[in-house]
């Protein structure tokens, strides 16, 4: 197996491995942000194997950089880790892609590296992180922050408090980031539910890592709110929204 390094000067060619359409709405937004991050010390790289099939990825980041409600100093940050197929989830691809991470994070002098896990949605559950020796230092809602320090006197990572972000948004609002390229289709389609049910849905991109940070969520780049509630923390269909309408008003 073969992990490849996806930069800006080869990214059309090995595209983001999540969206691989390179003429997708999704896909130029991806772009334009990992452009902007990739000079923070942004790393994604793809798992191919002899015949060059990408069999999975991984995207980290320093801590500092996060796009994720957390304060983990001095630690490298995995946004993502995706196996494609089961029959490669036991041959310790995953396993692969975390020790790369490990050995980045060595490389720049760092104290560890943290992760973000959940059985729920679009994170990856922790028992492939315990398997490498992750221990859990707080969980919060559905999530779990996960970490492996080899520095004793480092400062353990944190999440922020996104509960109290919450309270500022009053009736209904979207925020997304361009992190996650799949965000700009559900937006489009919840755009659309809310007008056809008169609602005045207010959507809001978050452009910066200090606005992640401050997300009123744990997932942070997809947040879906009413009057001060969390409704949905990642990506959703238009089913799903019509659903919670019915839920949340009765339609």
């Amino acid at each position: 197996m073969n992990l490849v390094e996806v930069t800006p000067k080869n990214v059309i060619k090995e595209t983001f491995f999540c969206i691989k359409d390179t003429k997708k709405q999704g896909f130029e937004d991806k772009l334009q942000w990992f452009e902007k991050r990739h000079k923070e010390g942004l790393k994604i790289k793809i798992l191919k194997n002899d015949e060059d099939k990408m069999i999975g990825f991984i995207e980290y980041v320093p801590a500092k950089y996060a796009w994720r409600p957390i304060d983990a100093d001095n630690h490298m940050f995995i946004h993502c880790a995706y196996i494609y197929s089961k029959s490669d989830r036991n041959n310790g691809s995953g396993s692969m892609l975390i020790e790369d991470a490990e050995q980045e994070a060595k490389a720049k002098d760092m104290d560890g590296v943290c992760v973000m896990t959940s059985k729920g949605g679009w994170l990856a559950d922790k028992s492939l992180f315990e398997k490498n020796g992750f221990k859990q230092i707080e969980a919060k809602d559905r999530f779990e922050l996960m970490s492996k320090t080899w520095n004793d006197g480092a400062r353990e990572p944190r999440f922020h408090n996104w509960t109290n972000q919450q309270k500022r948004f009053k009736g209904w609002h979207l925020l997304y980031a361009d992190q996650c390229p799949w965000s700009e289709k559900s937006v489009e389609a919840l755009l659309n539910v809310a007008m056809d049910h008169g609602i005045d849905l207010k959507v809001s991109k978050i452009n910066t890592v200090k606005e992640a940070k401050m997300a009123p969520s744990g997932f942070g780049v997809f947040n879906l709110l009413h009057d001060g509630e969390l409704l949905e923390d990642h990506y959703l269909s238009a089913t799903r929204f019509k659903n919670i309408l019915k839920k949340e008003l009765s339609i």
